[in-house]
């Protein structure tokens, strides 16, 4: 979704952007910190805590239906057994945590783990399950892991909605003229990755945790898709749903 902006292949309106790439939870901690960057993506159920310093652009999301956070295990179990048992999870700022703690409370014992190394550690036996994110949803049987829920299922059974996983936020000290232009520059980088899949093959490569081209467009299908251009009316539904703030006060105007 960044490559045609950040490689000029799009029109940016006078925008700069210094790229930096990092796990979620550190981007959720960077958010919070005093250190803030002025754009950065966001694991959504971290937003509640920084809602006074940043704004959800329209653009940008990872949001969608079938795409929510998985919780695998070694051996075939269900989530009745997991019931003080200690469960990795991908930072507890992440929306897998918060779905985790809202459908199952009973597993109370969550560890934070970077989340390429939970399905590894989960098929060594270090923890009785995990929740996998981005392309370990696509490789876990590899590992010889088990499903034993879907998370985004779960969530879409009990809201009806699509599950709102990652934000992009724009920063409240700039000013709106700005923060509208950096909307406006996402979603045509957006639509402009969507348009030509190819040109942005080699950004994706380069950072992508699972080097299987196959996996990797997998991913990219799964979790770029309409809502990524703009949220839409369900898509700020979903959201207000999952955090319980007010949709005036938290999406770019």
């Amino acid at each position: 979704m960044f490559d045609a902006l950040v490689h000029g292949r799009i029109d940016t309106e006078g925008l700069g952007f210094d790229l930096c790439m990092a796990d979620i939870e550190q981007l959720n901690a960077a958010a919070a910190g005093s250190d803030r960057p002025d754009i950065s993506k966001l694991s959504y159920a971290a937003y509640p805590e920084i809602a006074d310093r940043y704004l959800i652009l329209d653009s940008g999301s990872a949001l969608g239906r079938g795409n929510g956070p998985l919780l695998v295990s070694r051996k075939p179990i269900s989530t009745d057994d997991l019931d003080g048992a200690t469960v990795a999870v991908p930072g507890l700022h992440t929306t897998a945590n918060l779905l985790l703690a809202r459908l199952y409370p009973q597993i109370a014992d969550r560890k934070a783990l970077l989340f390429s190394e939970i399905a590894p550690a989960v098929a060594r036996g270090d923890f009785a399950a995990g929740v996998l994110i981005h392309e370990g949803r696509f490789t876990y049987r590899s590992q010889g892991l088990h499903l034993v829920a879907d998370l985004g299922l779960e969530w879409e059974r009990v809201s009806r909605l699509p599950l709102p996983l990652g934000a992009i936020v724009v920063s409240r000290s700039l000013a709106p003229e700005v923060q509208r232009a950096a909307g406006r520059v996402l979603r045509h980088s957006v639509a402009y990755a969507m348009a030509h899949p190819e040109a942005s093959r080699e950004f994706v490569r380069k950072h992508a945790q699972e080097m299987s081209d196959e996996v990797t467009r997998n991913h990219i299908d799964l979790f770029v898709n309409d809502h990524s251009l703009a949220l839409g009316d369900e898509g700020r539904r979903a959201v207000r749903e999952l955090l319980g703030l007010p949709d005036e006060t938290i999406f770019v105007s």
